[in-house]
């Protein structure tokens, strides 16, 4: 515990201006940590670019395992930070137990809703993001075989493959999606070498497209993938630099700009509780394109995924949300 503490203490925390001495930002991360490509490096370019755009510092941790996300909170709360975001569903628990002992304190999470007068729950519509992957990755396939690998099997985690699948067989009805998650624990968040042999075990079946949808195991996956000459697709951030010439696209989730949204709502004392459901049609979602992957992406592709972007926006297409009943109808 003692050991814990101190490197909590000595946790990011540059000084800060005096003109921003009513806002002390702080972000936890979940874990697998900020620099794990995906999830929550999302979040720590958000806080950098909100120091940037500012001044204002922000403090950061990173937590090492479960028993630390009530300790970190408290600690936070306790020296004033505010407002303090944690990152996942995971931290649910902690923060119902630790939000109403510091009213005050203005608190944030991501991917779960906490109904407390003093939180803010941001959630995001993966459905509809990965619908339009699926798309993209039945166009691209040549075997009629794609494949999808989740990180811990949850709720959250079937609701990326759901869409995934809607998108894939809408496109093409007779073809095949092969899915499998990495675990049942938040392990499953941080296991590159189980990705990859998923990856690997898909490909063997006929897959020769493959979305990741399981944080820092991703990054094995992608690895996997490009190894075998196949195209992967990435999750939450732009994942087309970290495999050039393999990676289809990448299904961003805009965590990064709900933090820096939420860090400067709270600058600005606009800092709103409830709900935020983020979606194509609010850019909480979308797919990247960038020079890594243009040559991998043909404009029928292209033509064919802003068609169904458009679809989904204006309510023409709705894409089965599996959080809403724990199904998939595709």
């Amino acid at each position: 515990m003692k050991r814990f503490l101190l490197g909590l203490m000595a946790a990011t925390v540059l000084s800060v201006p005096a003109f921003a001495a009513d806002i002390k930002p702080a972000i936890i991360y979940d874990l697998g940590g900020k620099f794990d490509k995906s999830f929550n490096e999302a979040a720590y370019h958000g806080a950098e670019k909100f120091k940037k755009d500012t001044g204002i510092a922000y403090r950061d941790f990173e937590i090492q395992n479960d028993t630390q996300r009530e300790q970190a909170l408290t600690k936070f709360a306790e020296d004033g930070n505010n407002p303090i975001i944690v990152m996942s569903f995971s931290f649910e628990q902690a923060l119902k137990k630790v939000a109403p002992k510091f009213p005050k304190t203005e608190f944030g999470i991501v991917d779960t809703v906490v109904d407390l007068p003093n939180v803010r729950s941001i959630v995001f519509k993966e459905n509809e993001g990965s619908y339009l992957v699926g798309v993209m990755a039945a166009m691209a396939s040549k075997t009629g075989t794609v494949g999808f690998v989740g990180g811990m099997d949850v709720p959250l985690i079937r609701k990326f493959a759901c869409g995934y699948v809607g998108g894939v067989k809408a496109t093409k009805a007779e073809d095949k999606v092969i899915q499998n998650m990495t675990g049942d624990t938040p392990a499953a968040w941080n296991d590159p070498t189980k990705g990859g042999e998923i990856a690997r075990s898909q490909i063997d079946q006929g897959a020769d497209v493959v979305y990741a949808a399981a944080g820092g195991t991703g990054v094995g996956v992608l690895q996997a993938v490009a190894d075998k000459g196949k195209l992967a697709i990435g999750v939450d951030s732009n994942q087309n630099g970290l495999q050039p010439g393999h990676v289809l696209t990448s299904m961003v989730k805009r965590v990064d700009v709900a933090v820096y949204n939420a860090f400067m709502d709270a600058k600005n004392g606009h800092y709103t509780f409830g709900v935020d459901n983020l979606g194509l049609k609010e850019n909480g979602v979308g797919y990247a394109m960038d020079e890594n992957n243009k040559s991998l992406v043909t404009p029928e592709m292209l033509k064919a995924v802003e068609k169904a972007k458009a679809d989904i926006i204006s309510g023409k297409i709705k894409v089965h949300n599996y959080m809403a009943d724990n199904s998939c109808p595709y």
